[in-house]
């Protein structure tokens, strides 16, 4: 595991994030993300990633989001309260999480890219067999949904209710001289807005630190 992960600590995995961390304007959640650590409760045992990699998308202000179009039965959830989980399945084959941000109606939510496992590395390593290094084990939206269980059952779940099976914890969060920021990647609207923001410090971060070729696929939260 990369040494930023094994820096946290149990006791930073106790206090989870209550909705109104989520409830705030896009960018500043997405920034404030880095390094907390989102934990799945599984019939396998409890996974945590600490999450190094994400985008934002401003809801109906951004082409490139779900919910620019307006609500359907596939993106309700982003138009409902901040602090609840957005799953959707991409070719055919992948599923990606985003966590719902600001006021009711906003739609905006973050896109979750990568993370370090720093809780249940045995049952990600169970849930991902082909990766060889541990720091590769959360990188990417698929490979981060996968290791924590995030599927088709997962979207609409809160993260700030007693009952729900994932939850944001405090963790550590990443410092600012330690955030980078740049273009989202492989969207094909408003490719040049710099709404993606990692962990400088951590090895689980896409390769496409500097903004990689813009590719078409389905836009994220």
């Amino acid at each position: 595991m990369g040494s930023a992960g094994a820096d946290v600590r149990p006791r930073a995995l106790r206090h989870r994030l209550d909705r109104p961390f989520f409830a705030r304007e896009v960018i500043t959640v997405a920034r404030d993300l880095l390094g907390r650590v989102l934990v799945a409760h599984t019939l396998d045992g409890d996974v945590g990633v600490r999450l190094t990699e994400v985008e934002a998308y401003a809801g109906r202000d951004d082409p490139a989001s779900h919910a620019f179009r307006g609500p359907t039965a596939r993106n309700a959830v982003m138009f409902g309260p901040a602090g609840h989980l957005y799953t959707y399945f991409v070719y055919g084959m992948h599923w990606c999480a985003n966590i719902v941000t600001g006021p009711e109606g906003d739609a905006s939510a973050v896109l979750l890219r990568a993370g370090e496992v720093v809780l249940g590395q045995d049952i990600a390593l169970d849930r991902r067999p082909a990766v060889t290094r541990t720091s590769l084990l959360a990188r990417g939206p698929a490979g981060l949904a996968t290791v924590l269980g995030l599927r088709r059952d997962a979207s609409g779940a809160d993260l700030c209710g007693a009952a729900d099976r994932w939850q944001v914890v405090e963790g550590q969060p990443v410092r600012a001289d330690r955030i980078a920021s740049g273009p989202r990647v492989g969207v094909a609207a408003a490719p040049e807005r710099p709404l993606r923001f990692w962990d400088t410090a951590s090895p689980s971060v896409s390769v496409y630190r500097a903004g990689g070729r813009v590719r078409r696929r389905v836009p994220g939260g």
